[in-house]
């Protein structure tokens, strides 16, 4: 079998420690990962000028960015523009920050924009108002998606993405193959779902993948009672989730899944994030799947 995808992490990763994102870049190069995926900040904070933030600020040029990126050997495989688009600010602040992501996501090279719900009901609306919602939303920001021919990826997050009936109609709001799937495994995991049967039923949709594990303290405390996790303080392999993931990747495998595999973890300044490279890489190895570089 013939199968190959690609390696990225979110810079999530360097948060709590208080790198910027040109770290992340050389830690990318560093260990021959050639992908990489960050939050995008519409405007400027303190905390990001002074460089102790690892994403990326829509005020800074994506051409000359992707330019110096690509010296390194690193591109994206997403950019994060999950402001969540359930709740009443969702109109006013989470569609102009998509929507102003797009050109900028094309400049830089970048093929897919995350999207996402929040994570506990919207105060104030029911269930299928904010359902009318966010297809209003999806609607609009569909049509300047396919002109600019990216994906927008719906991430499994929140209230709604974790619920896959939701979830189903949500990737139904707008009949185009621009509108796809980023699958969790750790957010589907922690909301009480089954990643694996998670991972079965929407692998039509799934574009884009975020590897994630959750420790067995976690797990043990949180399962059925959260939506999302912000961070994971685990590396990939060591949690209640492994056996999932791994399973999860067969499924992949086995539909020709051929995308970017995003690890998401609390990188402790990078070595929890380096294990989780390792056993991802060692795991594609025992799976016949090749990575590409």
């Amino acid at each position: 079998m013939n199968s190959t995808m690609k390696i990225s992490f979110h810079t999530d990763a360097f948060n709590t420690s208080f790198k910027d994102f040109q770290h992340c870049v050389d830690w990318a190069e560093k260990n021959d990962v050639h992908w990489i995926e960050c939050g995008l900040i519409d405007g400027v904070s303190w905390i990001h000028g002074l460089g102790y933030q690892p994403h990326v600020a829509l005020y800074e040029d994506p051409l000359m960015l992707r330019n110096r990126m690509a010296k390194q050997g690193v591109a994206f495989s997403q950019v994060d523009a999950a402001f969540p688009l359930s709740g009443v600010d969702g109109p006013t602040y989470g569609v102009p920050y998509v929507l102003k992501t797009l050109p900028w996501a094309k400049l830089a090279g970048c093929e897919r924009i995350a999207t996402t719900d929040g994570l506990h009901r919207p105060e104030g609306l029911s269930d299928e108002d904010a359902m009318e919602m966010m297809k209003r939303q999806y609607a609009q920001i569909l049509e300047v998606a396919e002109a600019y021919e990216i994906t927008i990826n719906i991430e499994v997050h929140g209230y709604f993405t974790t619920k896959p009936e939701m979830l189903e109609r949500m990737l139904d709001f707008v009949d185009s193959d621009f509108l796809r799937l980023n699958f969790d495994t750790g957010n589907s995991f922690i909301a009480g779902q089954d990643p694996v049967a998670f991972c079965e039923r929407f692998k039509d949709k799934i574009s884009h993948v975020h590897v994630k594990d959750v420790s067995e303290s976690l797990a043990a405390i949180a399962r059925g009672g959260q939506t999302g996790i912000a961070l994971s303080h685990c590396s990939v392999g060591e949690g209640a989730n492994a056996d999932n993931i791994k399973r999860c990747l067969e499924i992949l495998r086995d539909h020709g899944f051929d995308g970017h595999l995003s690890i998401e973890c609390e990188g402790q300044g990078g070595p929890l994030l380096e294990k989780s490279l390792h056993w991802l890489r060692g795991t594609l190895k025992e799976l016949e799947i090749a990575e590409e570089r």
